[in-house]
């Protein structure tokens, strides 16, 4: 009597278990919205939506008015680039102190530091956040990180 064994089959599905989990198990945040945050080309922040509300704190102490803050916000889909987009520097009651329109199709958006100086010492009172609008976006805006400049 002959007997079939079913080794070859439990093998080649053994390996391409190991091969899918070696492909997508350790992917960087696969499906997430990501955005970095430069101050004139230096990585300053690089962040994951998912990420803790308060290890966004994005520190220009150092930064001069003739600096630019460059952000980069990468959506899951739609090629990483949002439409309609828009960053907003707030208060922590939400009204918003200034705001930027940007071009769809462009990947960076930048604001002059100069700017947000302006917007700082008219409310050196308040604690200051800058905020993302995209229509990708279904919450309504996303907080980038809160703004500090001492």
């Amino acid at each position: 009597m002959k007997h079939t064994t079913f080794k070859q089959p439990l093998i080649t599905l053994l390996a391409f278990v190991v091969l899918c989990i070696a492909m997508f198990g350790f992917a960087t945040e696969r499906g997430l919205d990501t955005y970095e945050i430069y101050l004139n080309n230096k990585l300053i922040l690089k962040q994951a939506v998912n990420s803790p509300l308060n290890l966004r704190k994005l520190q220009l102490s150092d930064a001069n008015s003739n600096d630019r803050l460059r952000i980069f916000y990468i959506h899951c889909t739609n090629d990483g680039v949002g439409t309609g987009r828009s960053i907003s520097v707030e208060d922590e009651k939400g009204n918003v102190l200034k705001k930027w329109a940007f071009k769809d199709g462009e990947k960076g958006m930048e604001i002059p530091v100069k700017e947000l100086l302006q917007v700082e010492k008219k409310n050196t009172d308040r604690v200051l956040s800058l905020h993302y609008v995209a229509q990708e976006l279904h919450e309504g805006d996303m907080m980038l990180a809160s703004v500090r400049f001492e």
